[in-house]
């Protein structure tokens, strides 16, 4: 048997690992958003049923994909450990983004071809009818891509991320604690709006980074990013809802909690 001193140190270590698993998916799902970002887009259409000719498209950027899991871990860490707990993360997420880019520069930095192009990226050559593609090329494509959506995601980010977090404590506040669903939802259905709009609006205007052709409506095509990354984090956000009740009562019990951690 432990005694009480046992106990709470074991409760203690408890929370603390079950923080740091909520901190540490938190993160790596921001950083896969970083580095994959724009790199490539996913036609979604055929999942909800529209059609090849029909010109709205659902397009999401790879990037996107692990998004809606940072809404859940700062929601889980805000119901768990409190907002302060969950500012932290999110400051600690934007530092994140500035590490990334350091890196990213430093290594485009070192040892630079010669062949660098102003924008970043190696030239492609063709002979033969074949494309060649330069030692390196990946790198600094993805380099120039990064650059440009990663300045556009810690803008949006920040934002996005301070409004969850004010938002599902205003309501919890309001609720009196009662109504986990609706803050929830609430919180993320607002703030993934918006990080959509802020997210791509930013990317294409001061990153001049989605693939955009000159010909087509920019209106059309910017909306239809915006609610494409938008639907995509709605489908995810009302899913989570049971999740989110199930996850939050068993840690809980585990973690012996009744309120918000300290």
């Amino acid at each position: 048997m432990f005694g009480n001193s046992d106990l709470d140190t074991r409760i203690r270590s408890r929370r603390e690992w079950v923080f740091l698993l909520l901190a540490g998916i938190f993160l790596g799902s921001l950083t896969m958003l970083n580095i994959l970002g724009i790199s490539r887009f996913i036609d979604l259409s055929a999942l909800f049923g529209i059609s090849e000719s029909n010109d709205f498209r659902i397009m999401v950027a790879v990037g996107v994909l692990p998004y809606p899991i940072t809404f859940l871990c700062t929601d889980i860490i805000s119901e768990i450990y409190g907002r302060r707990r969950a500012n932290m993360v999110v400051w600690t997420g934007f530092m994140l983004n500035l590490w990334v880019l350091l890196i990213l520069w430093f290594g485009g930095w070192l040892d630079a071809p010669p062949s660098l192009m102003p924008d970043g990226t190696l030239p492609l050559t063709v002979e033969d009818g074949q494309v060649n593609v330069p030692h390196g090329y990946a790198f600094y494509e993805i380099r120039k891509l990064t650059f440009g959506a990663t300045f556009a995601s810690m803008i949006a980010y920040l934002t996005a991320q301070f409004v969850d977090v004010h938002i599902f404590h205003y309501v919890k506040k309001k609720t009196k604690g009662a109504k986990l669903w609706l803050r929830n939802n609430v919180s993320t259905l607002t703030s993934q709006m918006v990080d959509s709009v802020a997210v791509i609006l930013i990317t294409h205007y001061y990153a001049h980074a989605l693939p955009i052709n000159k010909e087509d409506d920019l209106f059309f095509t910017l909306m239809m990013f915006i609610l494409s990354s938008y639907i995509f984090k709605l489908i995810f956000a009302l899913l989570d809802t049971l999740p989110i009740y199930i996850v939050v009562r068993k840690l809980r019990a585990f973690l012996q909690v009744e309120d918000e951690i300290a």
